[in-house]
């Protein structure tokens, strides 16, 4: 939100010499987040000054239409001539004054303003938009001062266009929607300097009468339970808004449109209260406000036609919806150039209601954005009496007598809070008399409430309070306050942050990282040492993932986690694999131009908890007792860490010293392996078999499995699955469930042997069904303890081996600890290995 501080002067007396730097921090005190304190004097330099347009000569022959202007700057071009200037803006005509920057002035942005040759003519200057400016992001034309400013041509333009303010740009957090009006902040700044304030809020206003202002019918009063309205007639529809109203409207990033509708935009900033309104000579008949009926439409002011939902609420005539209630009118009802009867309409809508209808249609307005954090319901007639006046001072006609009041706001809840709470919880010391002040300060009305014993008499300062219950209620403003945590909070903010103190935990000693950390930690530096780069996913997976990486819509295997309330409507589901949203990440940098890709990523998967039922409802006034967090813990889904790698391109780069080498099927199982390994898994406990699971190609896919359970999968991806995602040929890919494996076994010494290994390579011929995996196993079970090393260099297949058969060679390192090995006793070890290869495999010596 964008503010400037004249205008939050209005409200609150403000010290005259308030630093800027001081009013920051005071912000960002009460938990306001400072974007930026930026003094618009400091912005552009050089002559700024009133202009009025004298001629305007049209030039042709241009792609885009051109005008070549004599502006009269007075003397602050030195010469008293009109200036000569190059314009392609259209929404001024020759009498108006406008904004000019002479030679020698510097834009916002370093844009230096010079003196050149242009489209045949001689242009010295710029006239100026509010964007250029750095005023607002409207760029459609110059600014074009109202009849209202008195300044001359040569005049200097900062003051005219507000250029001589101070404006803050705020972020404001979701729980704090009144913060979102200049009553909110000037509030909020009373409270830091302890200056009065002028709250508008308290303007005197009308109530309803009992003849309706236009005859309203609401049926949903959970949806809205407060409607008001009131008609202004006779309005003259040529009257401009007021230079000072477009000048506080463009600060706040507000393009200004028409008088009546510029009202609206300017009561939603002063006061917080969104208000629309409608030329009610194009209403037919009365008005309904009740819930859409799905499937109907309506074009909103933007120009797009909405099928609107059942969920949606609207404001409907004869016609049908003129209006998506809290979000964006309809183009029907809207005011024109011509409209002379203006109805305003200042209701109060559900918060929930307005924040799924903005995501639904994807429509965050500036109302929605007030409406779904929250507005004071106390302020509609207020409202409503501050446009009728501002449109009638400055637009003419007649305020209606009659005024719509429908009222079904409930009033507030109250709070118990024991008075010593907020010293319990936060460990400084608050008496109830400053518990009670900094609330009321807040707009709270407190009463005491009942006694009570105090349930922690070892707690710090508890002996101011204990036993007495404060019963607070809240203010209409304040819809966040439901809770004694929230009233705590506002104590602990009021009073100061700063004077909660830092203390930090004493760390247990000696504990060290735990053995599911150390493997975690294993992992990521294996794989960074062999050139894959860690990347981090959201989370959040769409629908259609299933259907992209080839999984069955009813696959059991991975039911996925559904949000209550998602981020993003395209996405609602928590990730089951992290093979969707990494191979989002490939594809990404693929699109950046990179080629040669090793990427991996670890992190939890969510599976959900079938037939777990609903988490208990748990308030925050206590500590969940046991059994309510065994009973909501029952409900959260599992969530194993997994780790997952892709890859595409090459491995190995091509270069001057030969043809590179493409990543494939085999590296992911290797990485897998990789993975293992740094696991602490010893290689005789592993085991990789064929296998068929998506995404994978099933005739490249081989599953990981630990002691006989399957921990993972590697291998290429399907190509329907390569070529959904657009990703490269021969993608490959690995994911395994780092929670599934067992723990780490204590690992002996290794005993080093000084003597000489024997060397021996054999090559085996098999079957071309018989996995490479279960010929290694062989050799390792006959050759006996002499074997220290075995692996396999070389796949040949051929036709002098017969159809269906391949030849596997193997390195075979045989060594003894307590000797040098004999030719004899290694060709022994050799050969008992080949002979339990062959009773097991059915495997020859090739060449034999």
């Amino acid at each position: 939100m964008r503010v400037s501080v004249s205008w939050l002067r209005e409200y609150v007396d403000l010290p005259a010499d308030l630093p800027t730097s001081d009013l920051e921090q005071a912000l960002v005190d009460l938990g306001i987040e400072v974007d930026s304190v930026v003094d618009l004097a400091e912005t552009v330099t050089g002559q700024l000054v009133v202009g009025e347009v004298r001629e305007i000569e049209e030039l042709t022959g241009f792609k885009k239409p051109i005008r070549f202007c004599r502006v009269d700057v007075g003397a602050a071009n030195g010469t008293g001539e009109p200036q000569e200037i190059v314009c392609g803006a259209r929404n001024f005509a020759p009498g108006d004054r406008v904004v000019v920057i002479l030679p020698g002035g510097v834009l916002p942005g370093g844009f230096a303003i010079g003196a050149r040759k242009t489209y045949g003519h001689n242009s010295a200057g710029m006239i100026c938009s509010a964007k250029e400016l750095g005023l607002g992001d409207d760029h459609s034309g110059i600014i074009v001062l109202g009849p209202d400013v008195t300044a001359k041509p040569g005049d200097d333009a900062r003051p005219v266009v507000g250029l001589d303010d101070v404006v803050l740009d705020l972020e404001i957090t979701p729980d704090r929607g009144y913060a979102l009006s200049l009553r909110g902040l000037a509030r909020e700044l009373s409270h830091a300097f302890d200056v009065p304030l002028r709250d508008p809020a308290l303007a005197p206003a009308p109530g309803g009468t009992e003849t309706p202002a236009y005859p309203v019918e609401v049926r949903d009063t959970v949806g809205c339970d407060r409607f008001t309205a009131r008609l202004v007639r006779g309005v003259d529809p040529t009257a401009p808004t007021p230079s000072w109203m477009q000048q506080r409207l463009v600060t706040a990033g507000i393009r200004s449109i028409s008088l009546p509708v510029d009202i609206t935009n300017y009561v939603m900033l002063e006061l917080g209260q969104p208000m629309h309104a409608f030329d009610a000579d194009r209403i037919v008949g009365p008005l309904v406000v009740r819930r859409a009926e799905a499937g109907e439409k309506l074009t909103t002011l933007d120009g797009v036609n909405r099928v609107l939902t059942a969920d949606d609420m609207v404001i409907c005539d004869d016609t049908g919806p003129i209006s998506l209630a809290a979000v964006m009118g309809g183009e029907t009802s809207e005011v024109v150039a011509e409209t002379t009867t203006v109805l305003f309409e200042a209701a109060h809508w559900d918060p929930a209601m307005v924040g799924r209808t903005a995501r639904r249609h994807k429509l965050f307005s500036e109302a929605a954005k007030r409406w779904e954090r929250g507005v004071d319901p106390a302020v509609a007639l207020v409202a409503l009496e501050r446009a009728v006046r501002l449109l009638t001072e400055h637009g003419g006609g007649t305020p209606s007598a009659e005024i719509l009041d429908i009222d079904h706001v409930r009033p507030r809840t109250p709070i118990s809070l024991p008075a010593d709470l907020p010293t319990r919880r936060v460990g400084v010391e608050y008496p109830p008399a400053r518990v009670v002040a900094l609330l009321e300060r807040v707009g709270c009305t407190v009463a005491q409430g009942a006694d009570r014993l105090s349930e922690d008499p070892g707690a710090v300062g508890v002996a101011s309070g204990v036993g007495t219950v404060l019963s607070v209620t809240p203010p209409t403003w304040r819809p966040d306050l439901t809770d004694p945590a929230d009233l705590v909070e506002e104590v602990v903010r009021l009073d100061g942050y700063d004077r909660v103190p830092s203390v930090l935990p004493t760390a247990p000693p000696g504990r060290g990282l735990t053995p599911r950390q150390r493997r975690r930690r294993a992992v990521a530096g294996s794989l960074a040492e062999r050139g894959y780069v860690e990347v981090l996913a959201h989370p959040f997976v769409s629908p259609e993932l299933a259907d992209q990486l080839g999984l069955p819509a009813d696959d059991t295997r991975r039911p996925a986690v559904r949000l209550a309330n998602p981020l993003s409507e395209e996405e609602p589901l928590l990730r089951t694999t992290l093979l969707g949203p990494l191979l989002g990440i490939l594809k990404r940098n693929l699109g950046r131009g990179h080629r040669d890709l090793a990427l991996y990523e670890i992190g939890a998967v969510f599976h959900p908890r079938i037939g777990a039922g609903s988490p208990p409802a748990m308030g925050v006034d206590r500590r969940p007792t046991d059994e309510e967090f065994a009973a909501a813990d029952a409900v959260v889904p599992a969530q194993p860490v997994h780790v997952a790698v892709v890859l595409t391109g090459d491995l190995d780069p091509a270069g001057w010293w030969g043809p590179g080498r493409p990543a494939g099927w085999a590296d992911a199982i290797e990485a897998a392996r990789d993975v293992l390994a740094a696991a602490g898994i010893p290689g005789e406990r592993v085991e990789v078999r064929a296998a068929e699971y998506a995404p994978w190609h099933p005739g490249r896919c081989a599953e990981l499995r630990v002691d006989g359970s399957v921990v993972g999968h590697a291998g290429e991806l399907h190509p329907v699955v390569v070529a959904t995602l657009e990703l490269p040929r021969r993608t490959s890919a690995m994911e395994l469930n780092l929670d599934a494996l067992p723990a780490t076994p204590v690992t002996p010494a290794p005993t080093v042997s000084g003597f000489p290994p024997a060397l021996i390579d054999v090559a085996l011929v098999v079957d071309e069904s018989v996995p490479a995996e279960q010929v290694r196993r062989a050799l390792e079970a006959g050759a006996g303890e002499l074997l220290e090393d075995v692996r396999l260099f070389d796949v040949y297949s051929g036709a002098q081996l017969g159809a269906g058969r391949r030849s596997l060679a193997y390195k075979l390192t045989f060594r003894a600890p307590d000797r040098t090995l004999t030719v004899e006793e290694a060709v022994a070890a050799r050969d008992a290995a080949v002979a339990v290869a062959a009773e097991r495999l059915g495997a020859t010596l090739r060449g034999a």
